[in-house]
């Protein structure tokens, strides 16, 4: 830590000095499933736990999800299949001993949230009615509403955090973390948009700080995120020291509704559990294409299914495929999956009557801030749990329907490790004392329109095909990007004007320049990172994860580990290892 009152790489985005705080036990960046799991369980041991979240507390990308949450709830079924499953999945890049930790868990960790108020769908008997999605092979997706399983559990947090009085900030966009004198974690800075209790940047004091912000899909043209996942936490984590993991790793869904090849932000989903439940992928021959490409077929894991559809349209110089459905009728459609209906409908697609048009498009980030079992990153006092974080629990690609799973398991964890060390160090007391603010701009903003130049690159040079020569352009059009804005700020000392646009903007080029450089690193096709120039797995030289840091100078710090083993995030468990 500098005696120049910066974070560890000495970076922050250039703000206006907070004008006013909160204090509190622990802070939760973020509302979904993970954010809200996490703050009542620490508002429940005792903990001052204060909510922010960048727009409204059911605004995130928990509503979303469709499908449903993974675990083993049925008969016949046990956490060592669902285990099985999750690790074929993860192509040989899944730490097992975090996977053993979800599926073990997992199963009490959704009673536990049935508890908290969340009604999931039920068969006649009264049980879960459970469904099948790609890479499982037992039915145990425990769904809700029918295609509307995300929006279910996010009103049951919601309303439990709301019942149980846990103090929230909405609208604010979190912007750095703020460390103490001997560099722990001293909350975050923050900018509240629009007015309220409070408005403009301010602090939230804590010697906790969960991230649990979301994805970064936002980062590509069409993906199935939110407006707001704009890869703010992975950001923050690189600013403030932390390293990040296998960030070359984003899963493109496979069925998300084609609305044309210039269509941005978000697109609809069309959920794994309509393939789960017996759709098919075709062309417009109606030829089924995933047949004898897998021994599952159309339920592959989603990155086998992806590159089915992108060869198949390849092969065929066509923009997208067809998912049909058509047998389901129309009763099953209205019953089983309502959301997806009327999105397509809302499009001019009649599913009833006629096949979906599907193309792949970002929709999930396996990598993220590396964190332990227990969600503590490598800055001291920084947890993250959630789609932000590198458990290790998703590998190379993730299984269906676990991310909400790795929310639920991960977060209570986070809760009980923050409760444990306030029991046993005394922190209720301690108000943390930050280093001062700069009050200068060290480092360029990127302006509003960064954000689409970002996306068009990412799209171009690193979405689902990937090559030696399509990464080295996306770089050197990132670094283009860069370089400008830091050229204006070297001349004359301006920056573009602080706000949420410029903020945003700033953090997906972070984002992106790290998920390039490891895609470029990574010379292999593993799970979801598909390179076009190096075909096949190569366990060999790349059984590895790919480990990111952020150095002062905003230069990458790019390193391979040794193994297939994730090194200790704690100082105190670190030996000392070569950088490859």
């Amino acid at each position: 830590m500098s005696a120049t009152g910066t974070t560890a790489t000495g970076i922050r985005l250039h703000a206006p000095a907070p004008g006013w705080s909160v204090t509190a036990d622990v802070v939760i960046v973020g509302s979904g499933v993970a954010g809200l799991t996490a703050a009542l369980r620490c508002q429940a041991a005792g903990l001052r736990t204060v909510v922010v979240t960048k727009a409204r507390l059911d605004d995130g990308s928990t509503r979303w999800a469709q499908g449903g949450v993974a675990a083993a709830l049925g008969e016949g079924d046990t956490p060592e299949q669902h285990l099985d499953d999750t690790l074929v999945a993860g192509a040989g890049l899944c730490d097992e001993e975090a996977v053993r930790t979800l599926v073990t868990e997992g199963p009490a960790a959704v009673r536990r949230l049935i508890a908290t108020g969340a009604h999931f769908d039920e068969s006649a008997d009264g049980a879960l009615a459970l469904t099948r999605e790609g890479g499982h092979h037992r039915r145990r997706i425990a769904h809700a509403g029918g295609d509307a399983t995300g929006a279910e559990i996010s009103r049951a947090l919601v309303e439990a955090v709301r019942a149980r009085g846990i103090r929230t900030v909405e609208n604010a966009l979190v912007l750095d973390l703020l460390t103490d004198a001997d560099g722990r974690t001293a909350g975050v800075s923050l900018h509240v948009m629009g007015e309220g209790q409070h408005d403009g940047v301010g602090a939230v004091l804590a010697p906790a700080v969960v991230l649990a912000t979301g994805g970064m899909g936002q980062v590509f043209s069409a993906t199935t995120n939110p407006h707001v996942s704009t890869g703010d936490g992975v950001a923050l984590a690189l600013r403030a020291g932390a390293e990040v993991s296998d960030l070359e790793f984003v899963q493109f869904h496979p069925t998300v509704l084609f609305l044309g090849a210039d269509a941005e932000g978000q697109q609809p989903l069309v959920s794994e559990a309509v393939r789960g439940e017996g759709a098919h992928l075709v062309d417009a021959d109606g030829v089924r294409f995933m047949v004898g490409q897998h021994e599952l077929a159309e339920l592959a894991p989603r990155d086998i299914v992806a590159k089915g559809i992108m060869r198949r349209m390849q092969e065929l110089g066509a923009e997208h495929m067809y998912l049909d459905a058509r047998h389901f009728g129309a009763e099953m459609w209205e019953t089983r999956f309502p959301t997806i209906l009327a999105a397509c409908r809302a499009h001019g697609i009649d599913p009833v009557t006629e096949p979906i048009p599907v193309a792949p498009a970002a929709h999930y980030a396996s990598g993220g801030v590396r964190t332990d079992l227990q969600g503590r990153t490598t800055v001291p006092g920084l947890y993250a749990c959630g789609e932000v974080a590198c458990t290790g629990v998703h590998g190379a690609n993730r299984l269906a329907s676990n991310s909400l799973l790795e929310g639920l398991v991960y977060a209570e964890r986070i809760a009980d490790d923050i409760a444990a060390n306030h029991r046993e160090n005394g922190l209720h007391a301690r108000v943390p004392a930050p280093v001062p603010h700069p009050e200068t701009p060290t480092h360029a903003l990127m302006p509003p329109e960064a954000r689409f130049a970002v996306q068009r690159v990412m799209t171009r040079g690193a979405g689902v095909l990937r090559s030696a020569d399509s990464l080295a352009g996306a770089a050197a059009g990132l670094g283009r990007i860069h370089a400008e804005a830091a050229g204006a700020l070297a001349e004359n000392g301006k920056t573009s004007e602080p706000g949420v646009d410029t903020w945003e903007a700033t953090n997906l080029l972070c984002v992106a320049r790290v998920l390039v450089a490891a895609a470029r690193r990574r010379e292999e096709t593993r799970g979801c990172h598909w390179r076009e120039d190096h075909a096949d797995r190569d366990d060999a030289a790349w059984r590895r994860h790919i480990v990111v840091r952020l150095n002062p100078d905003r230069t990458l710090a790019v390193h391979t580990t040794p193994t297939a083993e994730f090194p200790p995030t704690r100082p105190e468990c670190r030996t000392n290892q070569q950088e490859q």
